[in-house]
């Protein structure tokens, strides 16, 4: 796990060992442990890393490294997982060079003069980011893991052609020009994040996962081009579903995903797990523990509030794995310090309220080791997600009614605003003693549900803070997402299958493997996700759903390989998310914090928001008459990163 960045320029730069040295050092916290530059000051190249070691820690793994020809220069954030496999090909064939240490990096640059790139990270099973020069033909590669687990961004700025694994590096460059993609915002407020290819700067574009884009100052070839395509895995998998028993489907299941966490074990440093006692970390660290001859390291975190804490669950299941646990309880001042620190930590704004904890627990973890795997990646393969059921049932009511019929119905809901519901149905919430009675806002919510003209814009419903950006951005309009675009869309015969597959190409890169990376390299630690194994994530979808949601249970498989080694009593319980109380917090001691952001005479002087809507949303939250805290950590976020950057 390391950072990288680099550029082309075709106008002078008298000092490019400055501005590349400049750019490289806004990402230490991605690798502490060394840095490099290469430049080609004839072909106009730079490039630079950040090194976190953690293969072959010694000098032999200093990046950019150079192929033994000298054809090559690549500067490189990951991990290839089957490295040695690679190597071992490259040997029986007579195509490997003589090796100068054991790195991943090492054999993937000889794989690319043996194989050439694409067939080298096909080849590949890792998570990685890599930018590619070929003095040959003076050419530069960029190239993403096939999920997105590590980050790239890139674009022209004037004359120069800027790359890194975090805008921070970019910024740095004397080129970059300073300017919010309004559409950008737009994005954010409906989906807690910018979602690859857009980033919040106009003319910078994150690659998109599983894909390589290849520029020169001849020719600019910038239309990415697929060696691994989510959406195509998904159609794969179900036309070729798994005929074996649900039975032999664990079985199966369990052997990939072992093979998975033993490749992902690998390390010269210190290694552990995140565990909170759900089924997706249980599962992993049950498996990593089964293949250790000596006790996993565990960390997870608790909070004195009983419906955000997890930890006394985790605490169960790593006493009966015999793991080596660390726990710590956080207080709420704790969690809250964070806050301020997070338009630093990510670099365009981002509004998952879990990053919170998710930094915390990576904080803790790097106290005692360097690399820690995570359960992410289990709820988006095996239906874990709560709105999975509930969008099969909603689906299920709603389908049979003939769509002019619910549109009408939703129309006559939303005749009548929230509020005016509200004292409708006031008597009804008197009658239930019911503090805080807000039905108006459920009903307008199914009215828009209700109208769902397929199961893809059933799941934006579900899925969108607000479900029309444009209304509170100013002078935006929100571009073309998979979301809100049909030709994008996996076009799936089921719900729930299009659900998960949506959320496998949206949610899982956009928002959690941004959470995780950036909270995780704050403190340079590096997280591994065994679930993106490529193999696990193409067998998961060869599974038929009935054996994913087994009577309104999700991750039947994943639970019988689980309760292989854990009982089934330390497990089953509701589901609960990785969250903090932001609700009462906005309420309460972020109060002061939050009004000087969302300030009428502020936000009306940056022009990005329209303050009376924005205003009122907060008032309502105030008052406790409404629960907007989602929506306004989407804007908070903003208005916070913008204040920073």
């Amino acid at each position: 796990m390391c950072g990288l960045t680099g550029f082309l320029w075709g106008a002078p730069l008298p000092e490019p060992e400055v501005v590349i040295r400049g750019m490289a050092d806004t990402l230490v916290h991605r690798g502490p442990d060394d840095a490099g530059v290469w430049i080609d000051r004839e072909a106009g190249v730079a490039l630079a890393h950040r090194r976190l070691s953690i293969l072959d820690l010694s000098p032999a793994g200093h990046q950019p490294m150079m192929s033994a020809s000298g054809r090559y220069v690549v500067a490189y954030n990951g991990e290839v997982y089957n490295y040695t496999d690679l190597r071992l090909e490259l040997e029986a064939t007579d195509a490997a060079p003589i090796w100068r240490g054991h790195s991943d990096t090492e054999a993937l640059l000889a794989g690319f003069e043996a194989w050439g790139i694409e067939e080298t990270v096909r080849r590949a099973a890792g998570m990685f980011a890599f930018a590619l020069w070929d003095r040959q033909n003076a050419t530069l590669t960029l190239g993403r893991d096939r999920l997105g687990e590590k980050p790239l961004y890139y674009g022209w700025q004037g004359n120069a052609f800027l790359f890194a694994s975090e805008l921070k590096a970019i910024e740095a460059h004397p080129a970059f020009f300073r300017q919010v993609d309004r559409g950008a915002v737009a994005l954010l407020i409906r989906h807690n994040a910018i979602p690859a290819p857009y980033s919040i700067w106009q003319g910078i574009r994150k690659l998109l996962p599983g894909s390589l884009v290849s520029i020169s100052r001849r020719k600019c070839n910038e239309a990415p081009v697929r060696y691994w395509d989510a959406r195509e895995i998904v159609a794969t998998g179900l036309a070729h579903p798994f005929e074996g028993t649900p039975r032999e489907a664990a079985g199966m299941l369990e052997a990939i995903l072992s093979a998975s966490v033993r490749r992902q074990m690998v390390a010269d440093v210190p290694l552990g797990a995140f565990l909170s006692g759900g089924i997706d970390s249980s599962t992993v660290v049950a498996l990593m523990q089964s293949q250790s001859s000596r006790p996993v390291r565990t960390f997870s975190i608790g909070f004195h509030e009983a419906d955000y804490d997890e930890a006394k669950h985790a605490a169960a299941v790593a006493k009966h794995l015999g793991t080596e646990h660390t726990e710590l309880y956080v207080t709420p001042r704790q969690a809250m310090d964070v806050i301020p620190r997070l338009p630093e930590l990510y670099c365009e704004p981002f509004a998952d309220s879990s990053q919170v904890p998710t930094f915390l627990v990576s904080q803790l973890a790097r106290q005692h080791v360097t690399v820690s795997l995570s359960g992410d990646g289990g709820d988006e393969l095996f239906g874990g997600y709560n709105h999975y059921v509930l969008g099969r049932r909603l689906w299920r009511g709603l389908s049979p009614i003939p769509a002019r019929l619910r549109a009408w119905s939703s129309r006559g809901i939303t005749v009548l605003s929230p509020a005016m519901w509200n004292r409708l149905l006031k008597p009804i919430g008197l009658l239930r003693r019911r503090r805080a009675w807000n039905p108006g806002d459920r009903l307008h919510k199914g009215a828009a549900v209700m109208a769902a003209r397929s199961s893809a814009e059933l799941y934006r419903l579900l899925g969108s803070h607000w479900d029309t950006p444009t209304s509170p951005v100013l002078n935006a309009r929100e571009p073309p997402t998979v979301l809100t675009s049909p030709e994008l869309q996996p076009d799936m015969d089921h719900v729930v299958h299009q659900m998960m597959a949506m959320d496998l190409v949206t949610y899982l890169p956009d928002d959690i493997l941004v959470k995780v990376d950036r909270a995780a390299m704050g403190v340079s630690l590096e997280t591994r996700v065994p679930f993106l194994d490529h193999q696990v994530v193409e067998f998961a979808w060869r599974l038929p759903l009935e054996y994913k949601l087994h009577k309104g249970v999700g991750k039947w498989p994943l639970r019988q390989v689980l309760y292989r080694h854990v009982p089934r009593k330390l497990i089953e319980r509701p589901k609960m998310g990785f969250s903090v109380p932001i609700d009462s917090w906005l309420r309460g001691p972020l109060r002061d914090w939050a009004e000087s952001l969302l300030s009428e005479e502020r936000i009306q002087r940056e022009g990005f928001f329209d303050p009376t809507l924005i205003r009122e949303k907060w008032n309502e939250h105030l008052s406790g008459r409404r629960h907007w805290q989602h929506l306004l950590w989407n804007v908070l976020m903003f208005q916070a990163w913008l204040e920073r950057h």
